[in-house]
């Protein structure tokens, strides 16, 4: 991954939301790792408000419903949404919007947000982590999973580059998908950076979390499924709202 100048080609979901939506699905890191790992820190979902924070196309939202969560979700991109809406149906409230704007949505609305790899598209985590707090009851729960601080870190130190660890910076990076090339971004940033914008918020710590990946994915993933088990992809977050 390497740092390169905005474009209309980077983070541009609604140009690959079919191909990422097939590779969400089934991936190693997705369906058997990230998906798995917030269902289970979220535990007895049934009966509460639940919002998708950055949903995509809603393969998250739907296992939360499948468990008995009253389920709303929202992301920026439309194209995303118009397959999440295919998946759950007219019944559950799915609306276009950006993370980093304010929600459309009541003081109070939620007993939990989940932002499943959301966050990191941000550059400054503050507005959005007030507004999450601000739709939370109190009590509520936001439950987070972002890059690991380290593993874009170790990426680049083994091509030849040195990032600073302490500093948030922006890269961007080139994956195939279905014989198709997307450019994603994201932006990196230290652990404390983390921990410190969270309770700036008015979240407690509740739990971080560095799981092993599902054991059903070792058959189906052979040559790759021991890199997750020896170094985390993601890292998680249970918050509570003070």
């Amino acid at each position: 991954m390497t740092s390169i100048p905005e474009s209309d080609q980077v983070n541009n979901y609604n140009s690959f939301a079919e191909i990422y939506n097939t590779e969400n699905e089934s991936s190693l890191e997705n369906a058997y790792y990230e998906r798995p790992a917030t269902l289970r820190l979220a535990g007895d979902v049934a009966g509460r408000k639940i919002l998708d924070a950055g949903c995509g196309a809603g393969p998250l939202s739907k296992e939360l419903r499948d468990r008995g969560a009253l389920v709303s979700g929202f992301d920026k991109s439309a194209g995303m949404l118009e397959i999440a809406r295919k998946r759950l149906g007219d019944d559950v409230d799915l609306r276009v919007h950006d993370l980093a704007e304010p929600l459309p949505y009541a003081d109070g609305e939620f007993d939990d947000v989940i932002a499943s790899l959301s966050l990191h598209y941000l550059k400054d985590w503050g507005p959005t982590l007030a507004e999450l707090r601000r739709v939370l009851r109190p009590g509520g729960r936001l439950i987070a999973s972002v890059n690991h601080p380290t593993a874009d870190y170790c990426i680049q130190r083994m091509s030849g580059h040195r990032p600073n660890y302490f500093e948030v910076y922006r890269d961007v990076g080139e994956f195939e998908m279905g014989g198709t090339t997307i450019q994603l971004a994201f932006w990196n940033r230290p652990l404390h950076k983390m921990t410190d914008d969270f309770t700036a918020a008015g979240f407690r710590i509740a739990r971080i979390s560095e799981p092993q990946p599902d054991e059903a994915g070792r058959e189906l993933f052979p040559d790759v499924f021991y890199l997750l088990e020896t170094a985390p992809s993601f890292l998680f977050f249970v918050l509570e709202a003070e």
